[in-house]
């Protein structure tokens, strides 16, 4: 090793001795690790990190979701048992898809001498419907314990609308269309309850959305006491898209919300043809919906309450359209 091998600064290794004990300064990077770090951003939410707890507890409620909403799905693809005297009546008197009547033998709560009853049974005999016969026990069962009335009667899956079909009925009907789409309903009770208060106040139909919202359900079917055999349900891909098409079409979109910019006993529009929408049970109406509509109305309560029930709330709105146009 030659003389200016050992001269100061000519030495290759880092952190080497300067011969007094005292350390002296390495070679850098040039850059490379602050480089390295740059461009990686924050850190992800702990949602988003596989190995963090909350990363397995938010899958979860999504495969938890996803299960709902497949047995939803298969719910509404298998035959539908409609349940009560007046659901059964009307569906038969409409001449709705059904394939057998069921009563239920031995039951006193019907007496033996329910007109309706005794009405159902003759139109489905009328029609060629097998009647069967069944204990209460076992219809009880095939009923999952909901009320029955002893009487029940299988319909195929509900065949929904196009949600142009609605369109074309309100244009043959002479009438300003009024048509009310829910937006994210998921309870049947709400829907039945819905559509009954459309039939009753001369709706041209019903819009629900295809998914995260619930279908013509046996509960809808009963909640609706027959209106459902009276007035169409359609479903849409998308709720938003369909809204503008109706708007295209020359409806106003009119929303509920309890943040509407105007008083429902302010708007003069319900003579005009509209599209009411309803939002769901809780969330209300969602971004992009809201967004579609051309107006939103508010349903004035007292302070003391928070919200008033979906289907109340669509019932008011309907009263209102309805003494409007009368």
């Amino acid at each position: 090793m030659g003389a200016d091998d050992l001269m100061a600064g000519n030495s290759q290794r880092r952190g080497r001795s300067d011969g007094a004990g005292k350390k002296t300064a390495s070679a850098g990077t040039g850059g490379k690790n602050r480089r390295s770090l740059a461009g990686r951003g924050a850190t992800p939410p702990a949602a988003a990190r596989p190995n963090h707890p909350a990363f397995k507890k938010a899958q979860a409620a999504v495969a938890r979701r996803d299960n709902r909403q497949r047995v939803q799905r298969r719910n509404e693809e298998s035959p539908e048992l409609l349940l009560g005297r007046n659901p059964v009546l009307e569906a038969l008197r409409a001449q709705i898809p059904a394939t057998a009547l069921y009563v239920v033998t031995g039951d006193t709560s019907r007496g033996g001498t329910d007109e309706r009853i005794a009405e159902s049974v003759q139109l489905a005999a009328d029609r060629g419907l097998p009647l069967l016969e069944v204990g209460k026990a076992e219809f009880d069962r095939m009923s999952d314990g909901a009320l029955h009335q002893g009487i029940g009667l299988m319909v195929p899956p509900y065949d929904y609308a196009h949600p142009d079909d609605l369109l074309d009925i309100a244009r043959n009907s002479g009438r300003p269309p009024l048509l009310v789409a829910l937006d994210g309903v998921t309870d049947p009770r709400n829907l039945g309850a819905i559509i009954r208060s459309a039939a009753a106040f001369d709706a041209h139909g019903v819009l629900v959305p295809q998914r995260r919202a619930v279908g013509m359900t046996g509960s809808a079917w009963r909640t609706s006491a027959g209106a459902a055999a009276r007035l169409r349900v359609a479903r849409a891909v998308n709720l938003a898209r369909s809204l503008a098409s109706y708007q295209e079409a020359g409806l106003q979109t009119v929303g509920l919300a309890a943040d509407g910019e105007m008083a429902i006993h302010e708007y003069d529009g319900f003579t005009d043809p509209i599209a009411l929408v309803v939002g769901a049970e809780g969330a209300g109406l969602s971004r992009l919906v809201r967004e579609r509509c051309d107006v939103v109305l508010s349903i004035p309560i007292t302070k003391d309450t928070e919200s008033l029930n979906v289907s109340v709330a669509a019932g008011i709105a309907l009263y209102a359209a309805a003494a409007a146009r009368r």
